[in-house]
C-alpha cells in the first residue's frame, strides 16, 4: 500500500487539483466550461454543500481526490453521503490510493452520522469496478437522467 496522506482540500491546493481535475475529465472524455470548473472549485473550498479530500504522496505531490456531499434521504432518519467524483492519477493507480480515498470518505460520513455512502461509475470503468466490488455492495439500480 502506498503511504499517502489523505486530507481535506483547501484553497491553497488549486494548482495541485487542476491537473487532477483535467485528468478526471479526460478519462471520461468530456469537458466542462471554465466557469463550471471555477464554480466547482469554489464549492469544494467554501463549505458550499460539497466536500473534498486530496491524496498527497510522500514527495508532497497530489495524486488523487474525492468529491462528496451529504443529503437527506427518505430511506433513513440520517443523511446519506454521495461520493460524486473519485480520481487517482494514472502513475499512482494500483497502489490502493482509491481504496484509501473511499475509506476516508466513509470515515467522514460516519463522523457526520450518515446512514450510508454511495456512488456510481461508468459501466466501462472495469478497473474501478473491481475495486468497488471489493469495498462495497453493488446495487441493482439503473440511473436515468434528463438534461434541463
Amino acid at each position: 500500500m502506498t503511504n499517502v496522506t489523505i486530507r481535506p482540500i483547501n484553497a491553497g491546493d488549486r494548482a495541485a487539483w487542476n491537473p487532477l481535475w483535467a485528468g478526471y475529465l479526460a478519462f471520461y472524455e468530456t469537458t466542462v466550461a471554465p466557469e463550471v470548473t471555477e464554480r466547482t472549485w469554489t464549492r469544494l473550498t467554501n463549505a458550499d454543500g460539497m466536500s473534498a479530500l486530496l491524496a498527497i504522496d510522500t514527495d508532497g505531490s497530489a495524486i488523487g481526490f474525492a468529491h462528496f456531499m451529504f443529503h437527506p434521504t427518505t430511506w433513513s432518519m440520517s443523511d446519506t453521503c454521495y461520493l460524486e467524483d473519485l480520481f487517482v492519477a494514472p502513475a499512482a493507480r494500483g497502489k490502493r490510493v482509491g481504496r484509501q480515498l473511499i475509506a476516508a470518505v466513509a470515515d467522514a460520513a460516519r463522523a457526520k452520522g450518515a446512514a450510508s455512502l454511495y456512488w456510481h461509475t461508468e459501466e466501462f470503468n472495469g478497473t474501478a469496478r473491481r475495486l468497488y466490488e471489493r469495498v462495497a455492495k453493488r446495487t441493482p439500480f439503473i440511473r436515468y437522467r434528463t438534461d434541463l
